[in-house]
């Protein structure tokens, strides 16, 4: 075999930090080292797998063709010397998720996962969609979890599981007796929400197509819990999942308001690269994904 999984290990990172110097730090080398083996990579099959522009590093067309093929076998070498480790239990697996799935529905398939797989590593990321995309394009995390509609020519997006966002006040608003809100009482009021680039966000721009540009968006926040405080706190009016209101709604500290005229459903989707390879880890955790609908 004329290269290494050393080799293919720092093309990756180097694709993935654009310098040397990054990737050289993200593997524990020296920089020497790592420009090394770069080079004698590119001089072994005689190619050039990026474009040198100035001090950094941009994959080129060649360069982006092997990447999933390379990470690909680093995956499946590392499955293998997983199970030589753990008896044959799946290794690393790398998740995203957006704010509400990673706050209210992964930890638990997180712990049913380490319950099946004690001695597997399962890290959790939360971000907003955007943020997941492009981690899974570059092959930074192995699979998501999204609320966001997303459109992507590398992203395989399947639907999951049905949701829906409430528009919520606390008890003492003025609006929480009516039945249902109009369009009117939907512009005169201040809102606190989801900031530009999640899901939740999407799903509420769409469900208030028409009168969007009217709305009094008085707060965008990143974290669900915030934007519940600042509602409970007489701030304006939320819009969440029902998925992250429904401990506020049991005791009592929020209310739901009726909004008939307008569509708050939306799909969580799970993601993945077109090109990533399915570990057993992998496969396990989208088995369960799938069983977690059905119960």
């Amino acid at each position: 075999m004329r290269y290494t999984l050393r080799q293919l290990e720092v093309f990756l990172a180097t694709a993935r930090h654009g310098k040397l110097s990054r990737a050289a730090d993200s593997l524990a080398m020296s920089q020497s080292a790592a420009s090394s083996a770069l080079r004698d990579l590119e001089s072994q099959f005689d190619v050039q797998l990026f474009e040198r522009v100035g001090k950094r590093l941009k994959i080129n067309e060649l360069g982006q063709h092997l990447q999933p093929q390379a990470e690909a076998l680093l995956e499946r070498a590392g499955e293998l010397e997983d199970s030589l480790a753990q008896g044959g239990a799946p290794g690393h697996l790398r998740v995203g998720a957006t704010l509400t799935i990673g706050n209210y529905l992964a930890v638990g398939l997180l712990a049913q996962f380490r319950e099946t797989f004690p001695r597997s590593a399962v890290s959790l990321h939360v971000a907003n969609t955007r943020s997941i995309a492009e981690q899974l394009a570059h092959f930074e995390l192995d699979v998501g979890m999204i609320e966001g509609e997303l459109s992507h020519p590398d992203l395989d997006i399947t639907p999951w599981r049905a949701d829906e966002l409430v528009v919520f006040a606390p008890p003492g608003h003025p609006y929480a007796q009516l039945a249902a809100l109009t369009d009117t009482q939907l512009r005169n009021t201040p809102w606190v929400v989801r900031e530009p680039g999640s899901g939740t966000r999407q799903a509420f721009d769409r469900a208030m197509a028409g009168i969007l540009p009217e709305l009094d968006i008085s707060l965008e926040l990143q974290h669900t819990e915030a934007i519940k405080r600042a509602v409970e706190a007489g701030l304006g009016l939320g819009c969440l999942s029902r998925i992250c209101l429904s401990d506020a709604f049991r005791r009592g500290s929020l209310v739901p308001v009726a909004v008939p005229e307008r569509d708050f459903r939306r799909q969580l989707s799970i993601v993945l690269h077109r090109q990533k390879y399915r570990s057993a880890g992998l496969e396990a955790w989208l088995e369960l994904c799938r069983q977690s609908v059905a119960a």
